[in-house]
């Protein structure tokens, strides 16, 4: 029986590539264990060397890009580094963003987050993301998990962005009442631990910030389902 393999990539932060490339293999960790049997590793783009590595001996193996937006990183870069580090033709699934267990997954971080920190069922939520002043593939994404947000639960949702408007420290700004602040980020790296806090800080808005969305111990084993019931589709 061939085994099934997979790696789950990310961008990783080139000015400290160390750190998210060990919470990637960590998290490729969590994601065997939903997944008895399988080969599963993590890497990033950024540390140089590292990639190239966790490629060897995985030619098969499904490429989980764990990206929030389907953009020029993983429809140009990343299979591009792909076939440089010896994988010809890349098996890729979606982003993370865009992965059918997301929608799921925020509505109820959202709700449990509010429960927890005793925020009402209409409280305000600010939907934190990356943004682009070139493409709109993060906001894209961003805006419509923002819509099912809306449409699913009670909260007063808006989108606030670190590189294009609206920006997120003018939203925070504006947002009055009870009120907290989801990242739509896949890791922490720079912008979610420096560039959210002050962004926030300066707009005076006193809510709780929670951990980015890709942070949270569920998206294990949404990864691991995914590539669960692709491999079952492949092989039916």
């Amino acid at each position: 029986m061939t085994q099934c393999r997979a790696l789950i990539i990310a961008h990783g932060s080139p000015a400290d590539p160390v750190p998210q490339e060990c919470w990637m293999q960590a998290l490729a960790a969590r994601v065997r264990m939903w997944l008895p049997g399988w080969e599963v590793r993590g890497t990033t783009l950024a540390l140089p060397g590292a990639l190239e590595g966790a490629v060897k001996g995985m030619p098969d193996a499904l490429i989980y890009p764990f990206f929030m937006a389907e953009g020029w990183f993983t429809r140009s870069q990343l299979p591009k580094r792909l076939r440089a580090a010896g994988i010809d033709q890349p098996l890729q699934l979606p982003a993370f963003g865009h992965d059918p267990g997301m929608e799921g997954l925020l509505r109820d971080v959202a709700t449990e987050a509010a429960h927890e920190l005793g925020l009402p069922d209409d409280a305000s939520l600010i939907l934190a993301a990356h943004g682009s002043q070139v493409s709109p593939a993060s906001s894209q994404i961003t805006e419509e998990m923002a819509q099912m947000l809306r449409r699913d639960t009670g909260f007063k949702v808006t989108t606030g962005y670190v590189e294009q408007e609206p920006f997120l420290e003018d939203v925070a700004r504006q947002t009055k009442g009870p009120a907290f602040c989801l990242p739509f980020f896949a890791t922490r790296a720079g912008h979610v631990s420096e560039d959210l806090p002050q962004a926030l800080k300066a707009a005076g808005f006193t809510g709780p910030l929670l951990p980015a969305i890709g942070e949270h111990p569920d998206c294990a084993r949404l990864i691991a389902n995914t590539l669960l019931r692709h491999r079952q589709r492949a092989a039916a």
